[in-house]
């Protein structure tokens, strides 16, 4: 499935200006992400993050994206939302699966609890898409990311909007932006187990 096809075809249908709430793991992943789409939408960036096991790491995440919004300057002003920070209901998501790869059945479970969170506030507050950075990264399921998607839009009233932001030299320009912009290039997704292995 191309999914960044889909997503391309799924623009060319919205006016622009919707706002959409746009799940961010990090600043290097929303810094190419947002030089795609937010031109074209409203965004509002949700921090939302309970894999990330190390406050410490949780908060300089966030405050790297706190300075990435402050650099760039699309056509439409971004918001932030940080969600709540609940490393504990990541773990215990992740019971009995501490061994498994990345990429593995726990992060299945890790890509469900955040996309399913990023819909339910898509919901409450009136956000007609919602979409998520992580299928900017190599390491994460595009496939996966965008099974729940679709299934969510089946349970909450947003519409998901399909991606693979790897496409277009996605993430190699997340490298470049995060030269240019001095961003903090975290070297793991956050849990404890992918900073063990």
């Amino acid at each position: 499935m191309n999914y960044d096809k889909l997503m391309e075809e799924q623009i060319s249908n919205i006016k622009e200006g919707t706002k959409l709430l746009l799940h961010a793991c990090c600043a290097p992943c929303s810094s190419a992400v947002l030089e795609r789409i937010a031109n074209h939408f409203k965004i509002t960036i949700f921090y939302y993050n309970p894999n990330i096991t190390s406050k410490e790491e949780y908060d300089k995440r966030i405050e790297e994206i706190k300075k990435l919004i402050s650099i760039v300057k699309p056509k439409y002003k971004i918001d932030l939302i940080e969600g709540n920070y609940d490393k504990e209901k990541f773990l215990e998501i992740s019971k009995g699966l501490e061994n498994e790869p990345e990429r593995g059945k726990r992060c299945y479970k890790c890509y469900n609890l955040r996309l399913e969170e990023t819909a339910r506030i898509a919901e409450e507050l009136n956000y007609p898409y919602f979409c998520t950075t992580l299928t900017l990264s190599p390491h994460k399921r595009v496939d996966w990311l965008n099974e729940i998607g679709e299934r969510l839009n089946n349970e909450y009233t947003p519409t998901y909007l399909y991606s693979d932001f790897k496409k277009k030299e996605g993430y190699k320009r997340s490298i470049v932006l995060s030269k240019e912009y001095g961003l903090y290039r975290q070297d793991y997704c956050g849990c404890i187990f992918s900073k063990i292995k």
